[in-house]
């Protein structure tokens, strides 16, 4: 019978296998973490897809707990709400929350990272680079590895997959145990551009907002960078009638696009055409597991685990508690095997909850932002919200500003949503509102919200 040790070994050293890394070294663990890419400190960041990342509240938790939040937060830009700029009408701010201690913050991906693997590294972590995981012998407990020509053998306690969505553990562990695996692939992809910074060295657009150009089936972002830069990124089906990424296959075509359905972002966007035919569109799906561990032997986490499109920007805050969870119950539990199950119990149906929800978030965006029923229902909610602070809180801000299960979140937004649109049906304004029984309404379906 083996002896569990402290010791653990993370595949991936991405955003959550640096942060686990983090956690549990300062717990006392002895971490080994091995990462294919090359150490980025060294090289440069030589990430997949570089669409800014949204850290919300339940992200800065788990920096918290990890002491990297001052280090992470002196990078990130503040993003007080959406910017929207419809194709006819004023451009205009919609605010996330009620006030700036509501917000969300965009950070680079690349300093992230870097950051958290030099505070895992000053722990006591041991990082490995360079180091592709190829076959995991999940019998005798060694994960071979492929350092340029050479295989490298690790023996291992436990295994913990934090390797993204293409995850390689993942598809050893399938080798020994159905994970029930599928992928959903969304019929749109995306194509990254840029904003540079203006003539002076500063902002061209409102800095502290997330931009959003909605056009119905498809919609363009941008999100800012510390350096004064936007990261932009164009939402596009796949195929079919103009505009797809089959019928905007060029630099030429896109002008042309930019020209009819974005004409104030162009002047913005000056490397358009070169950024268009050099940069690839890229996919977007949605992963789904039956299950996330084999005994005490290895667990995923993170996108490996439960992949989702970025359109609630909640991705990397859910694998960030994922590692809080995994910790904890690493801590607490009286075996590897009863860890990993604690923690895929706990966090399933969250995960589940918002992959849900960015599904769902992706329409509103590119939809309904500009749409006077929806505006006029957001109008609502923030007077309902007034009115009844412990029982009626925005969807966006059980989200993104508390840490309330994904999952209660989603059940209370959908009780939430027919609240709204029964006191909005027919009216073109909140003079018309019966207020009565909307009030009752809250009350009778919605219980305090403790947090």
């Amino acid at each position: 019978m083996r002896t569990e040790s402290r010791a653990i070994t993370i595949v991936g050293g991405g955003l959550a296998g640096a942060l686990l890394a983090i956690l549990l070294a300062r717990r006392g663990w002895s971490v080994d973490v091995f990462e294919r890419r090359g150490d980025p400190r060294v090289e440069g960041y030589a990430g997949g897809r570089s669409i800014n990342l949204a850290l919300a509240e339940r992200g800065l938790h788990a920096l918290r707990q990890a002491g990297a939040d001052e280090a992470v937060m002196r990078q990130a830009v503040m993003m007080r709400g959406r910017f929207v700029h419809p194709l006819q009408g004023t451009p205009g701010l919609q605010r996330y929350g009620r006030d700036d201690s509501e917000v969300i913050w965009s950070i680079n991906r690349g300093e992230l990272n870097i950051v958290l693997l030099q505070i895992a590294e000053s722990h006591g972590a041991r990082l490995h680079f360079d180091h592709r995981l190829e076959r995991v012998d999940f019998v005798d407990h060694v994960a071979h590895f492929r350092r340029h020509d050479d295989d490298v053998a690790h023996p291992f306690e436990s295994l913990v997959g934090a390797d993204g969505a293409g995850s390689t553990l993942r598809a050893e562990m399938a080798r020994v145990l159905p994970l029930g695996e599928r992928t959903e692939w969304l019929d749109h992809g995306y194509k990254e551009l840029e904003i540079p910074p203006d003539a002076h060295g500063g902002f061209r657009i409102e800095p502290n907002a997330l931009h959003i150009w909605p056009r119905g089936h498809y919609m363009c972002i941008a999100l800012p960078n510390d350096e004064r830069t936007f990261t932009v990124t164009l939402f596009l089906p796949h195929t079919g009638p103009w505009p797809s990424f089959e019928t905007v296959p060029d630099a030429d075509a896109a002008q042309a696009l930019f020209e009819r359905d974005f004409p104030d972002a162009l002047p913005l966007i000056p490397d358009l055409r070169k950024d268009y035919q050099a940069n690839p569109v890229g996919n977007l799906a949605t992963l789904y597991l039956d299950r996330w561990h084999i005994a005490g032997k290895a667990v995923l986490l993170g996108d490996a685990a439960h992949a989702m499109v970025p359109f609630h920007g909640q991705g990397m805050n859910c694998a960030f508690e994922d590692c809080v969870a995994l910790a904890g119950h690493l801590e607490r539990a009286p075996s590897r095997s009863a860890a990993f199950a604690g923690f895929e119990a706990q966090r399933k149906p969250d995960a589940e909850a918002i992959q849900r929800m960015a599904l769902e978030n992706y329409i509103e965006m590119r939809d309904k932002v500009d749409d006077a029923g929806y505006l006029l229902q957001r109008e609502l909610e923030l007077a309902l919200q007034a009115r009844h602070p412990d029982r009626f809180v925005p969807h966006y801000a059980m989200v993104s500003f508390m840490r309330i299960p994904y999952s209660q979140a989603l059940h209370r937004s959908e009780v939430q949503r027919v609240i709204l649109e029964d006191a909005t049906r027919g009216l073109d304004s909140l003079d018309g509102v019966d207020w009565a029984a909307a009030d009752a309404a809250v009350l009778a379906k919605l219980e305090p919200l403790h947090t």
